[in-house]
């Protein structure tokens, strides 16, 4: 059974999700990858305010390709950026800004984890190479910010319906899908390299 979330979204019910759950997103998603994090934090730094809220948002660690049509802009593709690109700019960013969730692809570091467990703060991964797929949830697009730093850096703000599936790779917990796979592997290599006789 999925669980539908709509943005921005309660630490109260970001903090209900378990490892592995099935999430579909409803409300406005905010993209941002090393350019939003970089710009967002250094405003802090001098107490000035972004152009908007991250509190409870959905930050898509994405670079989408988007195309305008007279005055609007629609989502061509949204594939997801690979996330530990952001890997030392997140912890601190989820500390001063408090999303709700972070989108993306292939897991964070334990900084991280350790930052979405204080902060309440979750990972949500979305298939990689289904950028067209992922298009398909976004249903509008009502504005943009931060265009002069490029199209797949500025961040968009898109209108989200049933955007997914995602599925929760960390928790507010402490737990990764991505460490608990580490292990296995860690492990697994262990046992080869024994029976191969080479501990």
């Amino acid at each position: 059974m999925a669980t539908r979330l709509k943005t921005p979204l309660s630490e109260e019910s970001v903090r209900s999700l378990k490892l592995g759950e099935t999430v579909y997103i409803d409300g406005v998603v905010l993209t941002g990858r090393d350019e939003v994090h970089i710009h967002a934090l250094e405003m802090f730094e001098k107490g000035e305010s972004t152009p908007v809220d991250f509190k409870g948002a959905a930050l898509f660690h994405c670079g989408p390709i988007m195309r305008k049509t007279g005055e609007q802009w629609e989502v061509v593709a949204a594939g997801p950026t690979t996330s530990s690109r952001m890997n030392s700019l997140e912890p601190s960013f989820i500390e001063k800004f408090r999303p709700g969730a972070v989108i993306g692809k292939g897991g964070m570091s334990q900084p991280t984890v350790d930052a979405m467990k204080e902060h309440g703060c979750v990972y949500l991964a979305i298939t990689g190479g289904a950028a067209v797929l992922a298009a398909k949830g976004i249903k509008s697009v009502s504005g943009v910010e931060w265009y002069e730093l490029g199209m797949p850096e500025a961040i968009w703000i898109m209108n989200a319906e049933n955007f997914g599936p995602l599925t929760v790779g960390i928790d507010t917990k402490g737990n990764s899908l991505y460490a608990a796979v580490g292990a296995k592997v860690k492990e697994n290599e262990k046992r080869a390299r024994s029976q191969l006789g080479l501990e």
